[in-house]
């Protein structure tokens, strides 16, 4: 039985509790800012407590907000909890996308061992709903992906991949919680790829590119959400929906070339095994970001099916993936930021149905 599919035989079957104090975990990332606004703004909510690394400027804070500096991995937390009263937790805090090893041993400090004492200190301070920030990269990038993922589908993501093996990693953990700490109620949501007016991340990056790189033969489908139907997804699984594991996507998914044409940019083709030597040659020498290792996920990127999302958390993505990548490249232009071709047109919504 794959781990998924043990999941949906444990799956709780009544709604939680409506949160009344919650604690956010990497309140002041570029998710946490979003979904701390639209938990203060949420009716009923008696406190929000954003808990981050780093100090908070003030010019940053959002009114009714408590702002606290810490780490996830301090023994404190737990008091932390219990000072606040806190009933539940959004766990966001997450490392960058680690590079050289050195940066992938203190990603998984952050990520595996973070999340850890997260669950550790929910429990000894009765935390009723912890929601976790995962990622549809947890599934793997893999040549026999079925078209549409679904929540039942086994997380294989592989070790090459730090990113997404440290959010299987992390899953694995929460999935042996669910057996032996049944009293913390869990949602799990397994994000796509994020977009939002001011987001910069892996993907982003390679959409910088005059051509956007590409693996001869896949047309690599991807999905996308904007942040604020993450922040609403949240909002929603606090509110007294079921918890459980849930793809977060929005409708539809956009293969390479459509991307392309809708940054008015062409691609560039390349034999895998040319790619794999180049990409390996280019971060040797300091000249790219990424590794051979990125390869698979470029042709067999997850694309997640958000049928859950909508039928049984019950929140159904305002912005589809096409909607949410035309917002960001728009988002880009009005920033003085253009990803889009000098002179490139945007095509029309329909011209993608």
């Amino acid at each position: 039985m794959t781990q998924g599919q043990e999941h949906m035989q444990q799956m709780e079957q009544t709604p939680v509790a409506p949160a009344q104090r919650i604690l956010v975990t990497g309140g002041d990332g570029f998710l946490g800012r979003s979904v701390v606004a639209a938990l203060a703004r949420r009716a009923g909510s008696e406190a929000v407590v954003a808990l981050d690394r780093q100090p908070v400027p003030v010019a940053r804070h959002v009114p009714g907000v408590h702002y606290k500096t810490g780490d996830v991995r301090s023994p404190q937390l737990a008091q932390w909890l219990r000072q606040h009263r806190i009933d539940s937790v959004v766990h966001l805090a997450s490392s960058a996308a680690p590079v050289r090893p050195c940066d992938r041993s203190q990603a998984f400090d952050v990520d595996v061992n973070g999340t850890r004492n997260v669950l550790q200190a929910c429990a000894d301070a009765q935390v009723r709903h912890l929601v976790v920030a995962s990622s549809g990269a947890a599934y793997g990038s893999h040549a026999d992906n079925p078209p549409w993922l679904t929540e039942s589908c086994a997380l294989r993501a592989s070790a090459g991949a730090a990113h997404a093996h440290h959010k299987r990693l992390v899953e694995d953990m929460l999935a042996e919680w669910r057996i032996s700490h049944p009293q913390l109620r869990q949602t799990v949501l397994r994000m796509a790829t994020i977009l939002g007016e001011t987001v910069d991340n892996p993907t982003t990056a390679l959409w910088e590119s005059r051509r956007l790189l590409a693996v001869r033969g896949s047309d690599s489908p991807s999905v996308f959400i904007w942040d604020e139907d993450v922040a609403g997804a949240i909002v929603q699984a606090l509110t007294g929906a079921r918890p459980g594991c849930y793809n977060v996507a929005g409708d539809g998914a956009l293969g390479l070339q459509e991307i392309a044409q809708r940054l008015g940019k062409r691609t560039r083709p390349l034999p895998a095994g040319l790619l794999r030597a180049l990409l390996a040659l280019g971060l040797r020498l300091g000249l790219s970001r990424y590794g051979p290792e990125q390869i698979d996920g470029l042709r067999y990127r997850p694309v997640l099916d958000n049928t859950a999302l909508k039928t049984q958390l019950g929140y159904v993505p305002r912005k589809t993936s096409a909607q949410a990548l035309d917002a960001f490249i728009a988002a880009r232009a009005a920033l003085g930021r253009p990803v889009t071709a000098p002179g490139a047109q945007q095509p029309l919504e329909a011209s993608l149905r």
